[in-house]
């Protein structure tokens, strides 16, 4: 734990190992889906290299994005004490590499379910060579068992780009990859107790740096990525507190996770927000985070 309340992604993995002992599988060890009640929250890996979330909810196990190689998804899955066989399904973001560039091995290999817009799997089968007879368009909610996967779209440069809700006992919301909160996007992510938000750039930070000029115009862009500030707006807006918010998809050239922190405090002791369990996702591990 860092000061302000902070969670990094290598004390965040230690504590998912034991933090619900009662409820899932200790680390390493494989247990089979069951209908306990109970959230548990793993960012597998979240930045411009690659991105990937497991959640499981009320003995559903969803990942949105496959970013990372297959191997890296599953090996960090079994550490969980999951089965990559035993997903749901696969839910998409969008069609950018870092979303979808393990997608080709994994479906082959588990045959799972991919769900997205239809356009944005359209594009998917553009650009990799990926089991066709595993889409699933979004058309509306998607229910597995008790849980509603609820999609909302979402400003980014990609064909039909969304974020997620699922929603059961609890509720986790992913909001990523995206320029601008909109009113409906702050609706959709409205009362999440997990909520999975991008804090993409320090502003100062990305127009100082070496990125080209149209690059640093795109990011910035209501397509673009949310910065740090903005992240903190958003959670200052929030009627409900969620009771663990992680922060995502940091830029490693035009961020660093001192800023961000320093960023979101600040900004939320202003306004006199209080927020339990700030949790920054890492690039190459896991960050986690159980509630039951």
């Amino acid at each position: 734990m860092t000061s302000g309340g902070f969670l990094r992604a290598a004390a965040s993995r230690a504590a998912c190992a034991c933090a619900t002992e009662s409820l899932f599988a200790p680390e390493g060890a494989a247990q089979p889906k069951s209908a306990a009640r109970g959230l548990r929250v793993a960012v597998l890996a979240s930045g411009s290299k690659g991105n990937a979330a497991y959640i499981e909810l009320d003995g559903v196990r969803l990942l949105i994005d496959a970013g990372i190689s297959a191997r890296r998804i599953t090996r960090s899955l079994a550490d969980l004490g999951v089965d990559a066989a035993s997903l749901d399904g696969v839910f998409v973001t969008h069609e950018h590499s870092d979303h979808i560039k393990g997608l080709p091995t994994l479906l082959k290999q588990y045959r799972l379910p991919l769900f997205a817009p239809p356009a944005t799997l359209r594009a998917i089968g553009e650009s990799l060579a990926v089991p066709e007879d595993t889409f699933t368009p979004l058309a509306g909610d998607v229910m597995l068992g008790s849980v509603a996967v609820k999609s909302f779209s979402t400003l980014h440069d990609a064909a039909s780009p969304v974020g997620y809700a699922v929603c059961g006992s609890e509720k986790c919301a992913l909001a990523t990859d995206l320029g601008f909160l909109t009113n409906d996007v702050m609706a959709a992510i409205e009362g999440s107790d997990v909520l999975i938000l991008e804090a993409n750039h320090d502003r100062e930070l990305l127009q100082s740096g070496s990125y080209p000029w149209r690059l640093k115009q795109r990011i910035l862009s209501n397509r673009g990525h949310l910065s740090n500030s903005a992240a903190a707006w958003a959670l200052v807006r929030l009627k409900k507190r969620p009771r663990a918010v992680f922060l995502a998809h940091m830029s490693q050239e035009n961020n660093r996770p001192e800023l961000v922190e320093e960023t979101v405090r600040t900004i939320l002791a202003q306004q006199n927000v209080r927020q339990e369990n700030l949790l920054l996702t890492a690039q190459d591990v896991p960050t986690c985070f159980t509630l039951t």
